[in-house]
């Protein structure tokens, strides 16, 4: 059977198009934040969990980074479960330890 697909053009406006970036700078900025914590209260002989790491950060959120109103509440909310998903399969031995994220080089398109 064929595989069937539909082409869609995604034709952002520049004001799009720097929302999509801090939104993604949003979420790499909660997850390093969220995973530097968890390393941290990890060394500290504690047992972490993403659910009291993501109230502890709502609880701090807006008055250390106000920036965060601007970017849609997911885009901070969704690195803790990333990061819970990331530490199971750490520990069940499929991945190796989270790392924390950077910024990647714009891949350039090979025609």
């Amino acid at each position: 059977m064929p595989t069937l697909a539909h082409q869609i053009r995604f034709d952002p406006t520049p004001d799009q198009i720097r929302y999509v970036n801090q939104t993604a700078g949003t979420a790499r900025f909660v997850g390093n934040w969220a995973l530097a914590e968890w390393n941290r209260q990890y060394e500290a002989g504690q047992k972490p969990c993403a659910a009291a790491l993501k109230k502890q950060f709502n609880a701090l959120k807006y008055e250390q980074f106000p920036w965060l109103r601007t970017i849609h509440r997911d885009a901070h909310a969704q690195p803790f479960a990333d990061l819970a998903d990331a530490w199971h399969r750490f520990f069940t031995g499929q991945n190796d330890r989270p790392v924390f994220k950077k910024k990647a080089k714009p891949r350039t398109v090979s025609t």
